[in-house]
């Protein structure tokens, strides 16, 4: 079964605009002067959500997320999160010690009097790439799929940059850390699609069996 294909344009359609925005900055700026330019507008408020929201993307939120689609529609939802989101964490992983690169707080004194957001407790390294709007764009693509629809294709592309960008918001990232998690995040969730959707082990029965009935 092939689900609705109408989520699928826009959500790439919204990382697509994402990718060009964020690519001409970084290949225009300097990555200090665009990281304190991606903090031109900050306030208490905002400090709290985007400290509060930046959590959607931990680990624990897609797994929870598989595990409901596991429980209460098929084996194959199951797997399009699941392998989405899991599959990305290991590419992630593997960058990260591969590109050995520091984190913002190792340019605090760089940085200046820029704002920084209050009780975060910063890493140091491991920047590149963000595992978190990896997360964030796997978990949201998947989600989109399962979806089938116009317009949560857009909602939740658009929920994909919103965390993403939090975490160059709280300084855990730079805007090129997040701008390559967004790209394993959604190409990886796209190759799990076709795989699960459009390969010849698409067909498999068990794929839609539920374990509720």
């Amino acid at each position: 079964m092939v689900p609705k294909q109408k989520s699928i344009n826009p959500f790439l359609f919204i990382w697509g605009v994402y990718t060009l925005v964020l690519g001409i900055a970084v290949v225009c700026t300097d990555k200090l002067d665009l990281h304190r330019a991606m903090h031109l507008y900050t306030s208490p408020l905002l400090d709290r959500i985007m400290s509060g929201l930046t959590h959607v993307a931990d680990g624990l939120v897609p797994t929870a997320v598989a595990l409901v689609m596991l429980a209460f529609r098929d084996l194959r939802a199951f797997l399009m999160v699941g392998l989405s989101c899991g599959g990305s964490a290991i590419i992630v992983q593997i960058l990260k010690r591969t590109f050995v690169h520091d984190r913002p707080f190792m340019y605090k004194a760089e940085l200046g009097d820029m704002h920084w957001v209050e009780g975060i407790d910063l890493h140091h390294h491991l920047s590149f790439p963000s595992g978190h709007a990896t997360a964030a764009f796997s978990m949201c693509f998947a989600l989109a799929v399962l979806a089938g629809r116009r317009l949560w294709g857009y909602l939740l592309g658009l929920l994909a940059v919103a965390l993403a960008y939090t975490r160059v918001y709280i300084s855990q990232h730079f805007t090129e850390d997040i701008l390559a998690g967004a790209a394993i995040g959604t190409l990886t969730t796209l190759a799990v699609y076709h795989w699960l959707y459009h390969s010849h082990f698409a067909g498999r029965a068990w794929l839609d069996r539920r374990l509720l009935t």
